[in-house]
């Protein structure tokens, strides 16, 4: 694109993506806007693919149109690429004509044949970490000018707040469900240890040594011994506790 092609469509601030991923009613949802977004107008790219790990292993979590998705995969297959470099080495790689490139042959010849010419791979970072490649293709050479990439590398930097919003979201999640699961384990504990205190007429703490003991014995955890011991008794299987409402230290009934 040239110097002075016009740019008046200023490109979304952290607000806009933001706004745009509570809006969205799910984060692969949020992702395809990202790059339709990225592909339709704020760069100069035909196409857009975002490269995320998995296991290890990379994979497109959204692209824009099946050319992105498809020289995506083309790296993935060689193991070569610009995306992967960016990916691995959380630097930007700009190809500015792929046919005069002696980089990446595996790639090469097939991204050509898809008709991308020149491309620009960001790294996106969440805590100084590189978490994803926010991948733009063009079928033009030296698509991506200077004020092109400083768009571009704009735009990179609010995906990236915004992925880091995501992660910690995910991580949050996570530990609701650790912090459920532990309190549904120690609920069903503590009824197994009141059960076992009327029975054997006994403290808390020789009753949990009782508990233990069998579960050693048995080679089962604790807490299924425990709801055993409860269902047993009872004829039904425990309860679950209230349950555990973020930024609460308590339970709370719903």
């Amino acid at each position: 694109m040239p110097e002075n092609a016009d740019r008046s469509s200023p490109s979304p601030d952290v607000g806009d993506l933001l706004g745009l991923l509570i809006d969205s009613p799910n984060v692969e949802e949020f992702l395809d806007q990202v790059v339709r977004l990225a592909a339709d107008g704020v760069t100069p790219a035909a196409a857009c693919g975002i490269t995320m790990r998995r296991d290890g292993q990379p994979f497109t979590v959204s692209s824009s149109d099946d050319l992105a998705a498809q020289v995506d995969e083309i790296q993935y297959g060689a193991d070569e690429g610009p995306c992967l470099d960016a990916l691995r080495s959380g630097v930007a790689v700009e190809v500015k004509d792929l046919t005069r490139e002696d980089r990446w042959s595996r790639y090469r010849v097939h991204a050509l044949a898809h008709g991308v010419v020149s491309s620009l791979s960001l790294p996106l970072a969440v805590d100084g970490r590189t978490v994803a490649a926010l991948n733009l293709y063009a079928k033009q050479p030296a698509a991506f000018d200077r004020a092109a990439r400083q768009h571009a590398e704009a735009f990179a930097d609010q995906c990236s707040a915004a992925l880091a919003l995501i992660l910690r979201q995910a991580d949050q999640a996570q530990l609701h469900r650790q912090l459920t699961e532990a309190m549904t384990a120690r609920s069903v504990i503590d009824q197994a240890i009141g059960i076992l205190m009327g029975q054997q007429r006994c403290t808390a703490d020789t009753a949990f040594d009782l508990l233990r003991r069998a579960s050693q014995h048995r080679n089962r955890k604790l807490r299924e011994v425990a709801a055993d011991i409860i269902t047993n008794v009872t004829g039904q299987p425990p309860q679950p506790p209230p349950e555990f409402r973020s930024g609460s230290l308590y339970a709370t009934q719903p």
